[in-house]
């Protein structure tokens, strides 16, 4: 079966840099998985994308080395078993926010007798080969999202879910649980608090931990506060970054050093 570079570069001691895709395109999938990522998401949980666009940009993404991820859209085991069937080497499932919805969420994940998945890999044997099903559940990486105040009450019951490889911070909605303002990179003194936490008991439980970040700086405090896996804005938001500052400075006469 086709190694998974996360389960590797996790081995090794070292922190994985995820990018994202929130626009349904296959091309925009293959330009982005060519940039170097250790491994890319299609997100069809906020982004515009769904089923039929998620199985081309897979696809498009299996042209490099980088490794395939999804966010679903909700906890489901039929959309789950359908992204894995699909190739994707990953699951980052919402909301989740105890031990017993992480339980369930592993077992959507694994085939028996350690979970509940049809055997159907389609696609995935395609892309991962013919001996997909005897390695799928070593190989393929379960990520619960952690993103509301009851998750972060119940981090540790959920890091020590037998199965759950890995931990995923929303800092928006966790933002939004705690009675602060969305956004990425939140600094309120009790969401930044509550993220350095988890970040720490992730580390004592062994457990590697991601976290969406919104820029270089807060990506790199993340690394330093034992996170282990960081998505780096998307297509869309590096789309709208660029053509909103490189047209500002257009229209102004003034050139900004931010953009080309």
């Amino acid at each position: 079966m086709r190694e998974n570079k996360i389960r590797k570069i996790w081995a090794g001691g070292g922190t994985v840099i995820n990018g994202w895709l929130a626009i349904p395109s296959s091309i925009s999938a293959e330009l982005m998985a060519k940039q170097g990522w250790d491994s890319i998401c299609i997100d069809m949980q906020h982004g515009a994308i769904d089923y039929s666009d998620a199985l081309p940009m897979l696809q498009a993404i299996s042209t490099t080395d980088t490794t395939p991820l999804i966010r679903i859209p909700w906890f489901d085991p039929a959309i789950i078993g359908k992204s894995l069937d699909a190739g994707a080497y990953g699951i980052i499932c919402p909301m989740v926010n105890n031990r017993a919805e992480a339980q369930a969420f592993v077992a959507a994940c694994r085939y028996a007798p350690q979970g509940l998945r049809s055997v159907g890999p389609l696609r995935a044997s395609l892309y991962a080969g013919a001996d997909y099903v005897k390695h799928a559940n070593s190989t393929i990486i379960t990520m619960a999202m952690i993103e509301s105040a009851e998750a972060v009450k119940n981090v540790e019951d959920i890091l020590t879910t037998p199965g759950l490889d890995s931990i995923y911070v929303g800092p928006s909605d966790l933002a939004v649980s705690m009675g602060e303002n969305a956004g990425f990179d939140p600094r309120f003194p009790k969401v930044f608090e509550a993220i350095r936490h988890v970040g720490a008991m992730a580390k004592k439980h062994k457990v590697p931990a991601g976290i969406h970040v919104g820029s270089v700086q807060y990506g790199i405090e993340m690394i330093a506060a034992g996170y282990d896996f960081i998505s780096y804005l998307s297509d869309f938001r590096m789309l709208q970054t660029i053509a909103s500052k490189g047209l500002a400075a257009l229209r102004a006469g003034k050139p900004d050093p931010s953009v080309p």
